[in-house]
């Protein structure tokens, strides 16, 4: 069966919609009672179709995509998504989690949770319980903590426990894209206490129960930032830098323990920290053009998926790795 056969889904992409002559003219008559211009989704034609109920900020609901799939297919609304879940494959594990609330960590947690790990997913939102309910039959733990907080990184330790098979530093923030003449002090700490200092102390608690147990995993989500100078701001390009050196040294220093530690750097994906533009004229300018260039937007599953490659045993000859997961856009 070709893909143009193949049921309009919500995992479809929007551009797959939008060209489809049942799907087009319904997903038009729908963004145009919602107050949604259809030029505005130029830079996400290449997304499932899902993806706006998150990015439309509450204008694209959860019932009018089912009723839209309903309406193109008679009525009834076909399964259909990209992501391929392995059973098993952290069964008996118990991974940690940060940035679990939203974005590339809720997906990476449902992600683990679905092939049997037990999750500790860490977060300093509240909407973490979002998570709990939408796998009500999943082992998931919250901890709302602050990694930018020193004194919290111990909490999200006792709740995992002595046994701690891998862990995802996902939590970010990002910066406001200023050149470092511009760089406030406040961006810059703020920027490096949760990108670098969250990370390197979860790390560092982590280790220990590592090496009693001569394995472990650790996967840290650096950035295209990490991989160029023209991505984003000074701040944080600087601590997706850091997070690489990081990477690399734990690598080589645990490697003969047992412990694989890796990176995922991601290029642009559709989650709320994604929406951040330059805030600086300066930079406005001297990054227009490079913008241009910027692959399609991932999904939080696609990047979940290389994150939960290189946690499970599939990467078991893999450490001190930066993988880009950025549809390209490192080659350019």
């Amino acid at each position: 069966m070709t893909q143009e056969s193949d049921p309009l889904t919500a995992h479809s992409t929007v551009s797959r919609w939008l060209t489809h002559p049942e799907g087009g003219p319904a997903l038009r008559d729908l963004l145009a009672r919602s107050g949604v211009d259809e030029r505005l989704l130029a830079p996400v034609r290449h997304l499932p179709l899902q993806e706006m109920v998150v990015l439309s900020r509450g204008a694209l609901s959860q019932d009018a995509v089912h009723a839209l799939v309903a309406h193109v297919n008679g009525g009834v609304v076909p399964a259909g998504g990209a992501e391929r879940i392995v059973p098993g494959r952290f069964s008996g594990q118990t991974v940690i989690v940060t940035g679990a609330a939203s974005g590339i960590g809720r997906a990476t947690a449902a992600r683990i949770a679905r092939e049997g790990g037990r999750v500790v997913a860490a977060d300093v939102s509240p909407r973490l319980d979002e998570l709990v309910g939408a796998l009500p039959d999943a082992d998931i733990t919250t901890v709302t903590a602050d990694l930018a907080r020193a004194e919290q990184i111990e909490r999200i330790i006792a709740v995992a426990g002595t046994r701690i098979d891998g862990l995802a530093n996902v939590a970010g923030v990002a910066d406001d894209f200023t050149p470092i003449h511009e760089v406030s002090d406040e961006t810059w700490e703020r920027t490096f206490a949760v990108n670098v200092d969250g990370l390197f102390r979860l790390t560092r608690a982590v280790v220990p129960a590592m090496l009693g147990a001569g394995r472990g995993s650790i996967v840290n989500v650096a950035s295209e930032a990490a991989l160029r100078g023209s991505a984003s701001g000074a701040a944080y390009t600087a601590s997706k830098h850091a997070v690489v050196g990081i990477t690399r040294s734990a690598a080589f220093m645990y490697g003969p323990h047992g412990i694989r530690v890796n990176a995922v750097a991601p290029g642009g994906v559709a989650t709320p920290m994604a929406a951040m533009g330059p805030e600086s004229e300066f930079s406005r300018r001297r990054v227009r053009d490079f913008m241009a260039l910027i692959p399609p937007l991932a999904t939080a599953d696609q990047v979940a998926s290389s994150i939960t490659f290189l946690l499970s045993d599939d990467g078991a000859n893999v450490s001190g790795a930066v993988l880009p997961s950025d549809g390209g856009w490192s080659v350019q």
